[in-house]
């Protein structure tokens, strides 16, 4: 059975509420308060969702800011764990006294 991966927050923004909604980027960010550029970057998956963003998504399209966090950290959890053969480090055990 193929794992299935947590998909960046940002791709639900653009299909479940922009695309549902048929709001370009510019009308979306205008909704939301912000710029273009950083909408842009959070629904092509080369920004994370920051809290100051989860609250303006939740306010303008429903949920949460704690769903849209939750889904952040699951993704950036996922994409560590790709990593994590690069991560050379050893567990602690501190020494007996």
């Amino acid at each position: 059975m193929p794992m299935k991966y947590p998909v960046h927050p940002g791709i639900i923004i653009k299909h479940d509420c922009m695309d549902a909604l048929k709001l370009n980027v510019t009308n979306a960010a205008k909704i939301l308060g912000v710029s273009r550029t950083a909408l842009s970057r959070v629904i092509n998956g080369k920004a994370s969702i920051s809290p100051e963003m989860a609250i303006r998504v939740s306010k303008a399209f429903g949920s949460t800011p704690e769903h849209w966090l939750r889904m952040q950290l699951a993704y950036d959890v996922s994409q560590m764990r790709n990593k994590v053969n690069t991560i050379n480090i050893e567990r602690y055990h501190p020494s007996s006294v």
